[in-house]
């Protein structure tokens, strides 16, 4: 599903390259539960978003579903990301100004899903993650757990083929880390492919296998 050849990322200072990432090469199949590990700016994140397309490695060849997404425009780029691939981030990125529903709803817009799809598609979420009544609320009036559970069904309403955490339980407490997490089983167990970024070794080892990163270089 996922290929990786020699990936750099680097900034440009006045008299050197910074490398943010350097030679990656990596492979993921479809179906995988991937953990990445690795101390803080070692470059987790940076390779979450550039297999997620949010950003462009510096160097190097991405192939997605066996397409060269390093050949990619923007508006591909951006088709290939609303169409396959969820995104659940630590610090919940939900619309302050929208509800529950609406939040859950916003992946849906984007994709020009019909009303009547919508609704259905909505309402699914909401009894899975027993959210029902909670609907009409807005972000502000959840606990940090009920945020990250919007969070996992605007990720997965799509039915994307990759979902990608960027630290998922960073901000909650165990028990509701081990809740997220326990979704995140059920979601591979169905087949799903997930890559998350987690600084927790008892989460990481939820994954079939852990990558460590270190000074932007995958160490084992």
């Amino acid at each position: 599903m996922i290929k990786l050849i020699d990936v750099d990322k680097y900034v440009e200072s006045k008299y050197q390259r910074i490398f943010i990432l350097k030679g990656i090469g990596l492979e993921i199949n479809s179906g995988d539960f991937v953990s990445i590990m690795g101390p803080s700016g070692s470059g987790k994140s940076t390779l979450l978003n550039i297999i997620g397309m949010l950003d462009k490695q510096s160097a190097g060849e991405y192939y997605f579903l066996d397409e060269p997404v390093h050949k990619f425009n923007e508006r591909r780029t951006s088709k290939i990301h609303k169409e396959h691939i969820g995104f659940i981030f630590q610090a919940y990125h939900l619309i302050d100004e929208l509800t529950v529903y609406e939040n859950i709803e916003t992946p849906l817009l984007y994709r020009g899903v019909k009303r009547k799809e919508r609704s259905s598609m909505v309402a699914e979420m909401l009894d899975r993650f027993q959210m029902v009544a909670k609907k009409d609320l807005f972000p502000e009036q959840l606990s940090g757990g009920q945020q990250q559970l919007v969070g996992v069904a605007r990720a997965i309403i799509g039915k994307p083929k990759l979902l990608l955490a960027d630290e998922p339980t960073g901000n909650l407490h165990s028990s509701q880390g081990e809740e997220v997490m326990d979704i995140l089983k059920q979601l591979h167990k169905d087949g799903m492919t997930i890559i998350q970024v987690t600084h927790n070794e008892k989460f990481a080892g939820y994954g079939q296998r852990i990558i460590h990163l270190e000074d932007g270089r995958i160490v084992s």
